[in-house]
């Protein structure tokens, strides 16, 4: 193998998702990010990474509340569109036709849309080189029951996730095997 350093995005599949904010007078704003991750299950903490020139960046860190949106591939168009404007220019939610509606404990608004929202408060930015790190505590999550599985896990085929692989989006499907079963054990290849 040889070693590169100018492959885009290298660490790959990342969740695609738009976050939602709102200026202190209540102007909402939408950015898509594929920089978004958990740091923590319990509590729920999480994490996602903006370049520091971008508008959202500059609201996020004023009001230091945002809320993760998990989008599907009826929405990929939408999700493009809130990553390529500015939101310094535009009202990203007429433009797209989302629907933002009421959050439960943050003043960003969920997108209506989307099957999967949790909502942040920040607790630390970490300037970290190109993105600087907001670490969030999760103050309430929204899902619709649809995209549940039997266990209450989010099933990525009935949310219709997508995810960013380079600079595109793909669709995620097609269970490969499951995680942590209680008493299976590995069992090598040829065996």
């Amino acid at each position: 193998m040889k070693v590169r350093r100018d492959v885009f995005r290298p660490s790959y599949p990342t969740p695609a998702a738009m976050i939602t904010c709102a200026t202190p007078d209540g102007r909402p704003n939408i950015i898509t990010l594929g920089e978004v991750y958990m740091l923590s299950l319990e509590p729920l903490v999480m994490g996602i990474s903006i370049r520091p020139q971008r508008y959202s960046y500059g609201v996020i860190a004023e009001t230091r509340e945002f809320v993760v949106n998990y989008v599907t591939e009826e929405l990929a168009a939408q999700t493009d569109y809130c990553g390529m404007v500015s939101g310094r220019d535009v009202d990203k939610f007429a433009a797209t036709g989302l629907t933002p509606e009421p959050a439960a404990e943050v003043q960003a608004p969920l997108i209506a849309e989307c099957p999967l929202n949790i909502e942040c408060r920040v607790r630390d930015i970490l300037p970290l080189g190109s993105h600087h790190v907001f670490v969030a505590d999760a103050v309430a999550t929204h899902v619709e029951e649809a995209i549940l599985d039997a266990n209450g896990q989010v099933d990525p085929e009935r949310a219709r996730a997508i995810a960013f692989i380079g600079r595109a989006y793909w669709k995620v499907e097609g269970l490969v095997d499951r995680a942590f079963v209680p008493g299976r054990r590995f069992r090598p290849a040829g065996r």
